[in-house]
């Protein structure tokens, strides 16, 4: 690296400067805990992380112990200096230090492996590198450990558990301010607990990653399958919906038997082996071949919003973020080779309108082939240089992720960037000449001849459940008025008002908008807190002013101002938002 790549811009600097604070936080580690045994410690998105092996809990009062002793050790300056050993003396050094972790990877390299170690002071650690050459370079005063959870040694679940300490690290303290400030706005945003303040959805103990949704989580659930039904409609595209659970044969032809098993929930019916579905395409597939089809027909969207269900691992779950059933707002296109680029580009833009709308800025990266593939290279490097073309005519700037394809097909994938700058998987495009292979799709073209179909996996939202969860924390749960379940809520001042407040929300509800009515015999700057606190977009207020005058006392969420107006314009205001999805 050049002196001028020294900086955290550098992903490879910023992971060299994280690693090495890694090794100083195993190091403190050992000085205080000498019967500590080691695992792994790399750095992460944010920060770093160290398995180990201790035969005790860690503790808040642990990690600051061992935070204190990891800026003694930035002070002391210690060099870090690399060693290698041929693989019989580097499993006797590590056996030595009794770090059974370490020998165990060390097993698994090859006989004639020459294996690196770095040393810094008394500390010597296993590890192919790179670092910096002193922990003087880590800035003691912008470091902090920032949690400990339980992670299984090489995440078997068959092995045993170790203490996983996660922290950060910046070249500055300022940066590190900055970033501890946005994580504790993430944990202020985040979807579970506003999920469970907002009755939007719940986890039960009776069916872990199985997302229950609410009365008002299922109004926001709607109302975006409602939004999505309506921009595919726009585009061309037919829906469809196909069963739940199919038989194996199927899944055998379609290669998520042998490539995706692991992640599949299976039963038996009739003697016969079944899966519930992990994706829509199979069932895709045979829709398609239900009917001939003809190159005038040509490109064929279909759309499906289809629940799938994948196992994930207890650990793995996380609110609607990750979980074991979700809806899938899959599509699939056949087409022609010649209407490819087409194709690729009339869902980029589809995909740019719905993130653009949000106010979500995205990157893209290009997945190619994995080794794990099916079918010939030369259709693999077909459909990858079709997503390249299709990019580059569009102008759009993207990344290569060598080898993250599909078992089927490489990809492009949209990142989406919420309020506090985290990045989100969301939309995908697959370009898919297997699939139509195994299942022999034909489409009759201007020859009269029988060809091959190309498709199209895609998705825009990927997961609803999991968008909803990204929708929830990058508003902190103040949903713009089209999307919130309660659109305006009516507050009372009197008894004497009800009245007037119920004719108030009928004209409301008869227009279409959500809203409900607290005519509760309480103080009017209680109900307004309740409902500010409820993150509904207006409140009303109403007492015997506004109903002698015919009007409505608006209080808008957004700057907790008030306006009266009558009730004919709040209606239109309402309707301009709803309307045009406004979404400030």
């Amino acid at each position: 690296m050049s002196d001028n790549q020294y900086t955290f811009e550098n992903p490879e600097y910023r992971d060299t400067y994280r690693h090495t604070v890694s090794h100083i936080l195993a190091q403190a580690v050992k000085r205080l805990y000498p019967e500590a045994k080691l695992a792994i410690g790399p750095a992460i998105d944010n920060g770093f992380y160290y398995d180990i092996d201790l035969p005790f809990s860690l503790t808040q009062e642990h990690l600051d112990a061992i935070e204190a002793e990891m800026k003694k050790i930035c002070k002391e300056k210690l060099p870090l200096e690399r060693f290698e050993l041929p693989r019989a003396e580097a499993r006797k050094l590590m056996e030595e230090k009794e770090e059974p972790y370490k020998v165990e990877l060390i097993d698994d390299l090859p006989e004639d492996a020459v294996i690196s170690f770095y040393k810094q002071g008394e500390f010597t650690d296993l590890c192919a590198g790179p670092h910096l050459d002193s922990t003087g370079r880590v800035k003691g005063n912008a470091l902090k450990l920032t949690s400990v959870t339980g992670a299984y040694w090489r995440g078997d679940a068959s092995r045993k558990m170790l203490q996983r300490i996660y922290g950060t690290a910046f070249p500055k303290k300022d940066e590190l301010d900055a970033y501890l400030q946005r994580i504790e706005e993430a944990k202020r945003r985040d979807h579970r607990k506003l999920g469970r303040e907002l009755g939007l959805f719940t986890m039960m103990d009776e069916g872990p990653g199985f997302p229950f949704f609410l009365p008002k989580g299922m109004i926001l659930k709607n109302t975006l399958i409602d939004f999505w039904r309506e921009i595919h409609r726009k585009a061309g595209y037919q829906e469809i919906s196909t069963p739940i659970m199919l038989n194996r044969s199927l899944w055998e032809r379609s290669g998520h038997w042998d490539h995706y098993k692991n992640n599949m929930y299976t039963t038996v019916i009739d003697e016969q082996d079944f899966a519930i579905k992990p994706m829509n395409c199979p069932g895709g597939m045979l829709v398609y071949k239900n009917q001939p089809h003809s190159y005038r027909e040509l490109p064929l969207r279909v759309g499906e919003l289809g629940l799938v269900h994948r196992h994930e691992l207890s650990g793995a779950l996380h609110g609607l973020m990750r979980v074991r059933c979700f809806t899938q707002d899959d599509a699939h296109i056949f087409m022609t080779r010649e209407q490819i680029k087409d194709e690729i580009k009339g869902v980029c833009k589809l995909i740019d309108d719905v993130y653009s709308m949000f106010g979500f800025p995205y990157h893209i990266e290009l997945s190619t082939m994995p080794e794990d593939h099916m079918g010939d290279e030369a259709d693999w490097e077909m459909a990858t240089n079709g997503l390249k073309a299709a990019l580059e005519e569009m102008g759009k700037d993207y990344v290569i992720n060598e080898g993250d394809g599909a078992f089927y097909g490489p990809k492009i994938d949209f990142h989406l960037e919420d309020c506090l700058g985290r990045t989100w998987q969301c939309g995908t495009i697959q370009l898919d000449f297997q699939l139509p292979e195994r299942f022999e799709l034909e489409y009759t073209g201007a020859d009269d001849q029988k060809h091959r179909p190309v498709m199209i996996h895609r998705v825009v939202f990927g997961s609803i459940e999991r968008f909803i969860g990204i929708l929830t924390e990058h508003f902190a749960g103040a949903f713009p008025t089209w999307l919130a379940p309660v659109q305006v809520k009516l507050l009372t001042m009197t008894d004497r008002n009800r009245a007037y407040a119920e004719e108030i929300q009928r004209q409301l509800e008869d227009k279409g908008f959500r809203t409900e009515l607290d005519e509760r015999n309480e103080k009017i700057g209680y109900k307004i807190r309740e409902a500010q606190l409820e993150k509904v977009p207006y409140m009303l207020v109403l007492g015997d002013k506004e109903e002698e005058a015919g009007q409505v006392a608006v209080r808008d969420r957004r700057d907790g101002k008030t306006t009266v107006m009558p009730i004919a314009e709040f209606v239109e205001k309402l309707e301009y938002e709803v309307k045009s999805r406004l979404c400030k």
